[in-house]
């Protein structure tokens, strides 16, 4: 697959697959069509009580899109839970060219200016793609989905692809879906338009559990 570039990642979006490389020292990706799909319904998003706490007390500097390419590769490392990574440099250049495209974004938490967690995802039309996180700081890759929750339904996004479902996204409210069903959702929400932007790049836990206490 030497002839993918930025126009035939989003096609694929749109149509419901994504890329993976089997290694980071793997040049080769390839397509994957799960058979059910994570995703997480931003009107059924579960903010545990703990969580909340947290995030009302803003332990860290919650940034957007000021290090895109930082944050993918902080998601590429290898951690004593991660041993291998499925984000190879073919991988980091396509999203970072969707990124300087504006359809693809960071969420990303700092502490005393060094980047301490975060995550990058994809967006296209009115669907969301969250691709990887990480956390170098307790709860940090937690505080950036909320916010990147809040900012999704503050801009009128109607679907969070979380590709699969882990326990660390389960918390949440994610949950699997036949393949026929997402891309049914999909189709519709990549007709509609939305704005990553609408809430203010500024806003801070207050703000953020204020959109999200419309949905709970």
């Amino acid at each position: 697959m030497s002839n993918i570039d930025a126009d035939v990642l989003l096609r694929a979006y749109a149509y419901g697959v994504f890329p993976m490389a089997e290694s980071r020292d793997d040049p080769e990706l390839f397509w994957i069509d799960p058979d059910r799909r994570g995703i997480l319904p931003l009107d059924g998003f579960h903010l545990p009580r703990r969580l909340k706490r947290t995030v009302r007390s803003e332990p860290f500097e919650v940034r957007i899109d000021t290090a895109f390419r930082e944050v993918m590769q902080a998601c590429a490392e290898e951690t004593p839970d991660r041993e291998g990574t499925w984000i190879n440099d073919r991988i980091l250049d396509l999203y970072c060219d969707l990124f300087a495209r504006g359809n693809a974004h960071s969420v990303e938490c700092w502490e005393s200016g060094q980047l301490v967690g975060g995550l990058y995802g994809v967006s296209l039309g009115a669907a969301f793609f969250g691709e990887s996180m990480f956390s170098r700081r307790t709860d940090a890759s937690k505080i950036a989905l909320v916010y990147l929750v809040a900012r999704l339904i503050a801009g009128g996004y109607m679907l969070l692809d979380t590709q699969f479902v882990t326990e660390h996204l389960r918390q949440f409210g994610t949950i699997e879906i036949p393949r026929d069903t997402y891309r049914a959702r999909l189709h519709l929400a990549t007709l509609e338009g939305a704005d990553f932007y609408r809430l203010p790049l500024d806003a801070g836990a207050d703000d953020v559990l204020q959109v999200l206490s419309h949905t709970s």
